[in-house]
């Protein structure tokens, strides 16, 4: 977004139009000549004028930089002179058709890419573009008009424009502009107003252009809601909101919904609910083969998680700005209706409120049969073996030994042993055992313990409500004891990639290098040998002759291609994460993708935060270089220039100077030299503090010797100061040298400022386990909000008068004391003026000290 560009970067503007001749290159121009009447420094870089007189005719007080001449296939095109333009370096340039296609040869295959160069210069761009030169709307242009478009240009160029102006104008009006010549020359008019010029074409372009307008307005609007924590629907451009079970209607059901977001020029948006508590889940292949088809259709794909799915589905909708929701038709039967209540498309319905709600049959409605599970079951191959081995050899076990209890135990007793039986092949091997279990027992109890006995014929009806009972019952049984078991799997694995992923943000928050500590996790996580991060290096040759390099690695033997690992996760095309060990099964590699993507976020902004750190050091030095030239220009040419005049004087052998003369000059002379000095001893140390070269050597040192110094430097000034500093107040940890010009800048600077009469004081006093030092001033004080800005360099605050020096002051004194440990701030005055607090550490006592500590030389 334009609000987050690089503020060294350019701004770039484009006039967007739905066909040529609306007029985009006229408000560019007319927009150039307003800029240039208020002072901007304009430049016209490249306009094509077709040979529109009234466009050429705004040429005319534009400067303008001459395009190239570029030879092509026995013909000579114009072209834009980047690097003159460049080089002349404009506050604004003018570069006409942003989708051009540039003559092979040139430095850029597209005049965007021009237009980019210009803008990482710092140079402003205007620009224009048709909407049929908008790559998504290419060819359905083409579908419009007939006409194909070979020259395009990205979307996101385009929307990441500063501003985009939309130059409209209705069918009928372009028509009459060409019927007047004011588009095509006299012999294309009656062509292009039967062709492509038609009224239907120019509606339909027109329709497109402010369309794709409103995308980048409605952007514009989702920040401004997000900034000012708008969540209440706002009544703008359509959204149509598609939920997805997971279901195969949930391909019906995207198409439904992209055709109604068409119709009404909108987006589309699909969303999963996942129930919070995990009972039901669904189709990750089929979820991830709809969430490819929503983003071909050019929809966005969400995943939400929820307690109630029908409130979820409602809360995303309303803080996505939804209007319209589709939902797919029930597929609960009639009997699951009654039984199971309200099902989630009437909740939604009645707590819908403004938001319409679609209804899309399709042919899994009303339809609950899933099929049965899969052989595998949620158990392994181990338990199902010894489940299927269990029901082999305990049901004839069990049957011997009720043959034994025959007349002591009857058919029912006989039944509710068998199902314990079984209840506990289920528990073992899961479904499938079960079932043959229930199969097999059902057979035993027929043909020992019915009459007639050894044959499967029951003539007690009794009995064989009694035996299907006992089948139904089994079965039930078996495939509940299966679903837990799944559900303890699914349950057990969810809550370890959980706390696996929650390992991971904990790494991530405790400070650990980002990095690594996604690249630990994995390795430790899934047991590998070691986990590297890749990245490829444009070589320019072809992708067999990459060079992949080494970013981030977690254990031995990195792997140096992605080839060369066991398993490989793509993150992008030029960043893989390459793993060693073993091969992961595909039932991790969706939590192995999230451990990768966190590899990437955090190597991204290990590089942001790198890069930024860089522009701050350059930025705060270029504008300290800047300061410096501005101020010492004057500073150092001023004492100069008077003690040449005074030596000068005194040279001159036709002037007669008394002796008081003499003395006031030579006065003149040695103040300006000691100006000069001081001036050039504060430059160096400045210098010195920010290249980290400024030694310092802290000892134990009272303030009682310091300040006396300190004000004898200043000479005359420095015997009107009043001193009030106690007898016990404690030594401080400083280096003498440097605290004495610290407390001299300081008190040179109160003086400066304190009205006539009025003196500055110096006070101390111990706090803790630190001694304050407070220069106070009875001057006109500095407001607090203006504070830290007398610390920046080369900063005279509210001073006029250029001969106090360069304002060095008291930024080298704050400099100098956090060299030493110290901090220095400023306070408002009682009654006005500013006081400064200087606060030092207190030596500790004689005791507490070795000889060796007493005294320590550091480099800051």
């Amino acid at each position: 977004m334009a609000g987050s560009r690089n503020p060294g970067r350019g701004r770039l503007r484009v006039y967007l139009g739905a066909a040529p001749g609306v007029g985009k290159t006229y408000a560019m121009l007319d927009e150039a000549h307003r800029r240039a009447a208020r002072g901007t420094d304009v430049v016209v870089g490249l306009v094509e004028t077709h040979g529109r007189v009234h466009t050429a005719n705004l040429l005319g007080g534009l400067e303008i930089v001459q395009p190239r001449a570029v030879a092509y296939r026995d013909r000579t095109f114009p072209e834009l002179d980047l690097d003159a333009l460049l080089a002349r370096r404009p506050q604004v340039a003018l570069v006409d058709e942003l989708a051009h296609t540039n003559i092979p040869g040139s430095r850029h295959e597209k005049r965007w890419q021009d237009v980019e160069e210009l803008l990482d210069a710092g140079i402003d761009v205007l620009s224009t573009v048709n909407v049929q030169h908008l790559e998504s709307l290419n060819d359905v242009v083409e579908a419009i008009t007939g006409v194909a478009q070979r020259e395009t240009v990205p979307d996101e160029v385009v929307r990441r424009a500063d501003q985009v102006e939309l130059v409209d104008m209705a069918p009928e009006a372009l028509r009459r502009r060409m019927a007047h010549g004011n588009v095509y020359d006299p012999g294309k008019i009656d062509a292009a107003l039967g062709n492509y010029f038609r009224i239907g074409n120019l509606t339909a372009l027109r329709e497109l252009a402010l369309l794709w307008m409103a995308g980048k307005v409605d952007e514009q609007l989702d920040t401004y809601r997000a900034e000012h924590g708008i969540s209440r629907r706002w009544e703008t451009r359509e959204r149509v909101v598609v939920a997805l079970t997971g279901g195969s209607e949930g391909e019906t059901l995207i198409r439904r919904g992209a055709r109604i977001a068409t119709r009404a020029g909108g987006e589309l948006l699909a969303v999963h609910v996942t129930r919070s508590d995990g009972l039901i889940s669904a189709s990750a292949q089929t979820l991830q083969q709809q969430r490819e088809l929503v983003e071909s259709l050019g929809g966005s794909y969400h995943q939400v998680i929820g307690h109630s799915i029908a409130a979820a589905l409602l809360a995303f909708a309303r803080g996505e700005n939804a209007s319209q929701l589709v939902l797919g038709a029930s597929r609960r039967s009639w009997l699951g209706t009654v039984l199971g209540g309200r099902g989630v498309a009437a909740e939604v319905i009645r707590s819908s409120g403004k938001i319409d709600v679609h209804m899309i049959p399709h042919d899994r409605a009303g339809r609950t049969y899933h099929g049965l599970p899969e052989l595998t079951g949620g158990l392994t191959p181990r338990r199902r073996i010894i489940g299927a081995a269990l029901a082999a050899v305990g049901l004839p076990a069990l049957t011997v030994a009720l043959t034994r209890l025959r007349g002591d135990v009857d058919l029912a007793g006989d039944l509710l042993l068998y199902l314990t039986m079984i209840v506990n092949v289920a528990v073992v091997g899961g479904l499938y055992p079960a079932l043959f279990a229930a199969v097999g027992a059902s057979l035993l109890a027929d043909w020992f313990f019915t009459d007639p006995p050894h044959t499967l014929y029951m003539r007690n009806t009794e009995n064989i409500l009694a035996l299907g009972v006992f089948v139904v019952v089994a079965t039930a049984v078996s495939v509940i004891v299966d679903i837990a078991a799944r559900r303890t799997r699914d349950a057990a694995r969810a809550r370890a990639e959980a706390d696996t992923l929650s390992t991971l943000s904990g790494s991530l928050v405790a400070g650990q290098d980002a990095v690594s500590a996604v690249l630990d996790r994995v390795r430790e996580t899934f047991g590998m040998t070691s986990a590297t991060l890749l990245e490829r290096q444009d070589t320019g040759l072809s992708r067999a002759g990459d060079t992949w390099v080494v970013v981030g690695v977690s254990g031995p033997d990195p792997c140096p291609t992605p080839q060369a690992a066991d398993t490989e996760i793509p993150i992008r095309a030029d960043l893989h994460l390459a793993l060693r060990g073993r091969v992961v099964a595909g039932s991790d590699r969706s939590v192995l993708t999230a451990f990768a993507a966190q590899a990437a976020v955090a190597l991204d902004r290990h590089r942001l935060a790198a890069q930024a750190a860089d522009a701050a050091d350059l930025a705060e030095t270029d504008r300290t270089r800047t300061a410096l030239l501005g101020a010492v220009s004057h500073d150092l040419r001023s004492p100069l220039a008077s003690a040449k005049a005074a030596v000068s004087s005194l040279r001159a052998s036709d002037v007669f100077w008394t002796r008081q003369e003499q003395t006031d000059l030579l006065a003149t002379a040695d103040e300006s030299l000691d100006r000069l000095t001081r001036l050039v001893e504060n430059l160096l140390d400045m210098s010195r503090l920010q290249a980290g070269a400024l030694a310092v050597s802290r000892q134990r040192v009272g303030l009682d010797e310091i300040v006396p110094r300190a004000l004898d430097e200043l000479g005359p000034a420095g015997h009107s100061i009043e001193v009030d500093l106690p007898e016990t107040l404690p030594e401080v940890n400083a280096d003498p040298p440097l605290l004495e010009r610290v407390i001299a800048n300081l008190v040179a600077n109160a003086v400066r400022h304190s009205p006539a009469g009025q003196p500055p004081l110096i006070t101390a006093s111990a706090l803790g386990d630190r001694v304050e030092l407070r220069v106070i001033d009875r001057g006109r004080g500095i407001p607090e909000a203006d504070h830290e800005r007398v610390f920046a360099p080369f900063q005279r605050l509210g001073d006029r008068d250029n001969t106090t020096g360069v304002g060095l002051g008291l930024a080298l004194s704050r400099g100098l004391t956090e060299a030493m440990d110290g901090q220095l701030t400023p306070e408002e005055t009682p009654g006005g003026g500013l006081t400064m607090v200087l606060s030092l550490p207190a030596a500790p006592p004689y005791t507490a000290l070795s000889d060796s500590s007493d005294s320590s030389d550091n480099e800051v």
